[in-house]
């Protein structure tokens, strides 16, 4: 016996969709105009589909669907550079996007991609057995990265990111570590870029490269200075 689920989300038009996937990679397998607009993509084992809906609003949506893969983190970079290559930058805000590659509270390594029409792929590979959610840290500055985190990428809610970040680098009374410093500004000049706040990116990119690591703490943060190295690009 064997199944297979395929996601069917919506779009407004579909062509744009289907240009963004094929500069991903992906074989355009079916296309129809009539009676309504209906395609399906394809990649290795990834398959979409895709329907066309006059009134939708790509940036009001909230469809999304989950990848699972043994190799996120060759996906995440081929997807980059194939975006790269088509958009001649890599898209981190607006429709389409790409977000960076992040190790979630709930043992998956993931990042997000949203398409022309809004639709939110959760590309993931799954690290750790226990899906459950982590409890909060309770460290001040873990603590901030940790929600600020929750709020940027699975709520889309990037203002409540860009606060709380704020709020722990006003703190006086507690100061955090290099590393977690570089954490919470790299964070901050991430969110403000999806933003669009380019003179917050820029302080926060130029605080968070004035940071001093030594070469373990670097490696603790590998995503993190990974994600500075893509943002300062």
């Amino acid at each position: 016996m064997s199944e297979k689920t395929i996601p069917v989300l919506p779009c407004r038009t579909i062509q744009p969709v289907l240009d963004f996937y094929a500069a991903l990679g992906f074989e355009v397998t079916f296309e129809q105009k009539s009676p309504h607009p209906y395609a399906a993509v394809q990649r290795g084992g990834i398959q979409l589909h895709f329907f066309g809906m006059k009134h939708y609003e790509p940036a009001e949506s909230f469809s999304t669907c989950i990848v699972q893969t043994d190799d996120v983190d060759g996906l995440h970079e081929t997807f980059r550079a194939r975006l790269k290559a088509a958009y001649g930058r890599i898209p981190n805000r607006g429709l389409p996007r790409i977000g960076p590659l992040k190790n979630t509270s709930h043992g998956v390594r993931q990042f997000l991609m949203t398409d022309p029409g809004g639709n939110c792929i959760r590309i993931g590979q799954q690290m750790s057995d226990d899906q459950h959610h982590h409890p909060a840290p309770e460290e001040t500055f873990a603590r901030a990265v940790h929600h600020a985190s929750l709020l940027a990428d699975s709520k889309e809610d990037l203002v409540g990111a860009a606060k709380i970040i704020d709020r722990a680098l006003r703190l006086r009374d507690e100061r955090p570590t290099p590393v977690e410093l570089l954490r919470l500004l790299v964070l901050r000049a991430d969110v403000a870029t999806r933003l669009g706040d380019e003179e917050a990116a820029t302080s926060a990119l130029a605080a968070a490269t004035a940071v001093h690591l030594t070469a373990e703490e670097q490696e603790s943060v590998h995503d993190d200075v990974e994600r500075l190295t893509q943002l300062l690009d």
